[in-house]
């Protein structure tokens, strides 16, 4: 039985991610902070081949006291997304990219770590053209420089292989709403309407269920994987906001979206993705677009989101 380490494994995929690796036979320890009042592992805590340790993946003491115990890394603690990273700069840099420092220089050569970083890092795309892992890095938030750096560590150290996830969508025991899927899904279901702020903006996608899915196929051909990046999403989804809107409305006729004639949104990421590399391994993705939309419609029904809407 492989021993997985996952840090931030109580989180939006961690949630996901550490049952299907139970699932599939793995023992897994998860680290994280769990400073918040939700349980979302409370399902799983019956099985005994889940461990959990409560602390800070960037406490040296703690990495050293335990890194050597396990056959698989798989660092999920991070702050997410750029509007965190610009709030926080320092935990941003000392949790995106020290932690990973650490880890790496904490971990024996038979050890793997794979890593989820971000196709933030290709900024904005040239118009038309897709981006595949040839392209340059141009990361234009500090959440994504964060990210860039860390897997530049991880490919380097030998021992690492890095999924570049689209814009993750769907329902997980540790929700985030601010995911743009999931953010204009919700806001249909409660508001019914949406202003939009450059509309053509493009961005990939991919559900979380097959983000759990692409780490277990990494791990299963770790051995051609070892070294490399890889873009992980939709290759049917790279979408502008006014289509994703689109495709909302398909399920939810009165939704109603504008796109600002003034106005510009913060977050300028602009780019289409190639998953082609991927989907050459072998691995090909459950999820749509449409499937993941419907899967939200009917979870926020059950989600107390009212404080996030205008009534």
């Amino acid at each position: 039985m492989q021993k997985v380490l996952v840090t931030g494994g109580a989180g939006y995929i961690g949630s996901i991610l550490v049952p299907d690796l139970l699932n599939k036979g793995y023992e897994v320890t998860v680290l994280d902070l769990f400073n918040r009042s939700d349980f979302p592992l409370a399902h799983i805590c019956e099985n005994p081949h889940l461990n959990i340790i409560r602390g800070d993946a960037r406490d040296p003491e703690l990495i050293h006291s335990i890194i050597k115990k396990f056959d698989i890394i798989i660092p999920l603690a991070a702050l997410v997304g750029a509007p965190i990273c610009s709030t926080d700069k320092l935990g941003a840099i000392s949790t995106n990219y020290d932690a990973i420092k650490l880890l790496i220089s904490s971990m024996s050569p038979h050890q793997l770590i794979v890593y989820p970083t971000t196709n933030s890092g290709y900024g904005i795309g040239e118009k038309g053209k897709f981006c595949d892992e040839t392209t340059p890095l141009s990361p234009i938030s500090l959440y994504g420089k964060t990210k860039v750096d860390a897997e530049k560590a991880v490919l380097d150290s030998g021992r690492g292989i890095s999924l570049r996830l689209a814009t993750v969508f769907g329902i997980s025991p540790k929700m985030r709403i601010d995911l743009l899927v999931n953010d204009f899904t919700l806001r249909a279901c409660m508001d019914k309407a949406v202003v939009i702020f450059e509309g053509d903006f493009k961005r990939n996608y991919i559900h979380v269920r097959d983000v759990s899915k692409v780490f277990n196929h990494a791990i299963l051909n770790a051995e051609n994987f070892i070294g490399e990046a890889y873009n992980v999403g939709l290759s049917s989804a790279n979408l502008t906001k006014l289509e994703l809107c689109q495709k909302i409305k398909e399920q939810i006729p009165n939704f109603v979206f504008l796109e600002s004639p003034i106005g510009e949104d913060p977050d300028k990421r602009d780019y289409m993705v190639s998953n082609h590399k991927i989907e050459a391994t072998g691995f090909v993705a459950d999820w749509t677009i449409e499937k993941g939309i419907s899967e939200l419609i009917k979870g926020y029904k059950m989600l107390n989101v009212k404080r996030y809407t205008n009534v």
